[in-house]
């Protein structure tokens, strides 16, 4: 995406204070796109390919911009989460909580042990809290499993998290 393209996109965002100050029509019409979703689809799938973060943080302003469902975007998700070369893993489980599919149980759990360097200051564990909660929403065996996993976790923020979730759930 070339920067005259990234600032196209990031008019779609909206800041404290601020509204956006692109509309969905005007990008769709640049990138000769007339769906948002297939579009945030298809920038994401070029940002991976490409291993940009500033791509992937794009696709995913425009994916929001579009207020796309996810489904169809949940393979793609579960590839980006682990990887190291982008800054959106919070984002990343964020889309992934809101499916509440079982699919994304062991992609949530590796983001309770899972400190990306960009996130190591992070002492309220954010990341970890955010896939727990996320894990509380998913209904099943699998997730409850992983939750009772937790409960042993070393981290205290963790712990309690995963015990507020099966409380959640009826299950402790």
């Amino acid at each position: 995406m070339t920067p005259d393209e990234q600032d196209l996109v990031l008019g779609l965002a909206i800041a404290p204070g601020e509204g956006p100050t692109r509309t969905l029509d005007e990008v769709l019409v640049h990138f000769g796109e007339s769906d948002g979703a297939a579009l945030a689809l298809r920038l994401l799938r070029d940002a991976m390919e490409r291993r940009d973060a500033d791509d992937v943080e794009m696709a995913l302003i425009v994916h929001g911009a579009a207020d796309a469902s996810v489904e169809k975007f949940l393979d793609p998700l579960i590839e980006l989460f682990p990887a190291d070369w982008h800054r959106k893993h919070e984002d990343v489980v964020s889309m992934l909580g809101k499916l509440r599919s079982p699919k994304t149980v062991p992609t949530l759990v590796e983001a309770t042990r899972r400190v990306p360097e960009y996130l190591e200051f992070d002492e309220c564990r954010a990341l970890a809290v955010k896939a727990i909660w996320a894990l509380g929403g998913i209904p099943g065996a699998e997730p409850r499993e992983a939750l009772e996993g937790l409960r042993d976790a070393e981290n205290e923020i963790i712990r309690e998290n995963a015990v507020k979730q099966l409380a959640r759930r009826g299950e402790l």
